[in-house]
């Protein structure tokens, strides 16, 4: 979901009833004996993703126990269609059935909670892991028995800050099993009567050192969410910025257009996963707040993807991944708008880390007269202590309402073998609204601090609420032997689709030569990023001279606050 369709359904937000009280007080359930998976799987009880065998094929890490979870059967089951609205839409509130776990990444042998509200008087949960298989895109690894459904009550807003958190009673626990490999996940809520919702999770492994990690953006989901009548970005009768909240929860479902309680997953992620898995790659997975919690576990791994959307990070994230940078790692920005806004995390009632904070005004924010680094302002190029993204990016977010091809600009570059592509090429879409540039979009900023070894590699001209600007997909070699890539564009993951057009009416990719070239960029720069510190075998050649004057002015970005 892009941020004009976001902002569309805002602002028809008019008249969100919060409602307050139990509708009914049916009786929980706990999962029981599960139902058998679709197929038997292999015993992998104790060993560990971190142990098995990587190769190389065709320049690309390969690790053994991708390639064989891959080839197990899989299934469109965890596929929720037709969609319940229009696109762009926000779905009916509350939804038939919703729910939201007690965290958001677990490992093997943990427990999950589940909280469920429904109209439903039995339902259950069908867990389904994310990747290739065999061309369906998902594996059933665990089915609860029939739940006992039960109407769990709409919280109001916590005065002062607008925070909508549940208190949901547990409708089920759910051991994270053996053969759960690392991975994203998306639990399919099945009502008695067709009800249907997803809710997403990650399985991380804290003990990998796989090549590749990639970085699931859940904090940017929840600072969109809208579930309660209240966003980092609206809320109310009015859907007004005034009455937004100053503290999202993750107690609580995912409300958003076209997504059916996954968050921001489906559009902005899953079709990055489908590729590497696909390709068998030397994968882990994890969570912004899981980086935000332990950044020092970056060191382990060659490169971080962050994907579509990651518009939100905390200081621990932020100087965690410029720590790993100056040590050699290396990190692929596949969106735009990344690290825009600065966040703090906090408790609640359910653990550590379960409430982001953004109050997009410095002054506002408590912990501004003790830490002003820490006070969650416009955003981090405007907060108490400015720090653009571009010292960590190399590039600047500009502006949004963009829908422009992408212009090669150095044909020459080692990202672009392969494609084909020639010197100011025009790679479009597959139709209006779905051009390569949009609609977030990141420039190169000679005036604001940041790297100036700056490899421009395609210069693109918009149109969007800033004017006329550009959009700018650039590469720079870290002197501490890191590399760091970024598209420039947001939607360059929704752009990723690799062997398959359609997964049963849930996403459909027809093939283009966009989308073969964009995924093949893709593989080029995880050929280098996955061996090691870029810097070594491709140093940067500073270029944006040909496009930008040193002395030219700073853009002012324009969004929303």
């Amino acid at each position: 979901m892009d941020r004009r369709r976001f902002l569309q359904a805002l602002a028809a937000l008019s008249g969100t009833a919060v409602a307050g009280g139990v509708v009914s007080r049916a009786g929980g359930g706990s999962a029981g004996a599960a139902v058998p998976p679709e197929r038997k799987r292999r015993p992998t009880t104790g060993v560990s993703p971190a142990t098995r065998g990587v190769h190389e094929v065709g320049g690309l890490p390969v690790a053994d126990w991708v390639v064989e979870e891959n080839a197990r059967t899989g299934s469109l089951g965890w596929v929720i269609h037709p969609k319940p609205v229009g696109a762009g839409v926000l779905p009916p509130y509350p939804a038939p059935i919703e729910g939201y776990l007690d965290n958001v990444s677990y490992q093997q042998g943990e427990e999950l909670t589940l909280y469920v509200s429904t109209a439903a008087p039995h339902f259950r949960a069908d867990i389904y892991r994310i990747g290739y298989y065999q061309g369906t895109g998902a594996r059933r690894v665990h089915s609860t028995q029939e739940l006992t459904g039960r109407s769990q009550a709409v919280p109001q807003p916590t005065a002062g800050v607008n925070m909508v958190e549940c208190r949901w009673q547990p409708s089920a626990t759910i051991k994270v099993g053996s053969d759960w490999m690392t991975g994203a996940y998306l639990i399919k809520l099945v009502g008695g009567g067709g009800q249907m919702h997803y809710v997403p999770f990650t399985v991380r492994d804290d003990s990998s050192r796989a090549a590749i990690v990639v970085q699931s953006s859940v904090m940017t989901w929840q600072a969109y969410n809208l579930w309660g009548g209240y966003s980092l970005y609206g809320g109310g009768s009015s859907g007004s910025l005034a009455e937004r909240s100053r503290v999202a929860s993750f107690d609580r479902p995912y409300r958003n257009p076209d997504q059916n309680g996954s968050g921001d997953f489906l559009g902005n992620e899953l079709p990055l996963v489908y590729l590497l898995e696909r390709h068998g790659l030397d994968v882990t997975y994890w969570t912004d707040v899981d980086l935000h919690a332990r950044p020092e576990l970056l060191a382990r791994h060659k490169v971080l993807l962050s994907l579509g959307h990651d518009e939100y990070w905390s200081y621990a994230m932020r100087y965690g991944v410029m720590d790993a940078l100056a040590k050699g790692g290396n990190v692929a920005f596949l969106g735009a708008n990344a690290c825009y806004r600065q966040v703090r995390l906090e408790s609640s009632s359910n653990g550590a880390n379960r409430r982001v904070i953004c109050y997009k005004d410095a002054a506002a924010d408590p912990i501004y007269a003790t830490d002003p680094k820490l006070a969650t302002g416009v955003s981090w190029a405007l907060d108490p202590v400015p720090a653009p993204e571009s010292e960590l990016i190399g590039s600047m977010y500009q502006a949004y309402g963009a829908d422009a091809p992408l212009v090669v600009a150095d044909a020459s570059s080692w990202v672009f073998a392969g494609t084909g592509l020639r010197q100011g090429e025009q790679l479009h879409g597959a139709g209006v609204g779905q051009n390569v540039v949009g609609s977030e979009f990141d420039g190169f900023e000679p005036a604001l601090p940041g790297p100036k070894n700056v490899t421009v590699l395609a210069h693109s001209p918009t149109t969007s609420v800033g004017g006329s600007l550009h959009s700018d997909m650039t590469y720079y070699s870290h002197a501490g032997g890191g590399g760091v890539f970024a598209t420039g564009t947001a939607r360059w993951v929704q752009l990723l689709w690799d062997g398959a057009t359609s997964l049963d009416g849930a996403l459909s990719f027809g093939p283009s030569p966009a989308k073969s070239a964009l995924t093949t960029v893709t593989l080029n720069v995880l050929r280098v990023f996955a061996k090691g510190p870029a810097a070594a075998s491709h140093p940067s050649v500073a270029n944006w001279r040909r496009f930008y004057s040193a002395s030219a002015p700073a853009v002012q970005s324009v969004d929303v606050p």
